[in-house]
């Protein structure tokens, strides 16, 4: 595996339209059980109205950045960590935000995944996949967000 190749830690670039939308937000605790948790929360939530296609790429995108929260940050050290999801749809726009306790060592980056890699390919989908993604860090913890829009 090399290093990273890019990351990003920006806002987003593209603002969101004045279309209806609709926010949730939920803590799961910082264990893998909650990966399974928050998808099948999150798929409940956006299934209505969304293509298979596009639920699936928002489904695996929310799963690989709340198991790198759980396994990078500093969440799942803490008694009583917690992992937060806020997922807005706007539209044909979904927009999640995973917020947990930080790191002071690691930051999230794409790398590029060999053949062999057993894992590793969390942000490098989550860069495949999405429009646009970034992360945030200050004194309460972090954040990595992705933002998905439905292509015609």
């Amino acid at each position: 595996m090399t290093g990273p190749l890019r990351h990003y830690d920006d806002p987003p670039k593209t603002p969101f339209t004045n279309a209806p939308h609709a926010t949730w937000r939920r803590e799961f605790p910082a264990s893998a059980i909650s990966v399974p948790e928050a998808r099948d929360w999150a798929g409940s939530l956006l299934s209505a109205g969304i293509p298979p296609s596009f639920l699936d790429d928002a489904l695996l995108l929310l799963s690989e950045v709340v198991t790198n929260a759980i396994t990078h940050s500093d969440s799942a050290h803490a008694l009583g960590g917690q992992v937060a999801v806020q997922i807005t749809r706007i539209g044909t726009t979904v927009r999640v935000v995973v917020a947990d306790a930080g790191s002071a060592t690691t930051a999230p980056a794409v790398r590029a995944p060999t053949l062999d890699d057993d894992g590793g390919r969390g942000m490098w989908l989550v860069d495949l996949l999405a429009e646009e993604w970034g992360f945030h860090r200050d004194e309460t913890g972090g954040s990595v967000w992705f933002r998905l829009a439905e292509r015609d």
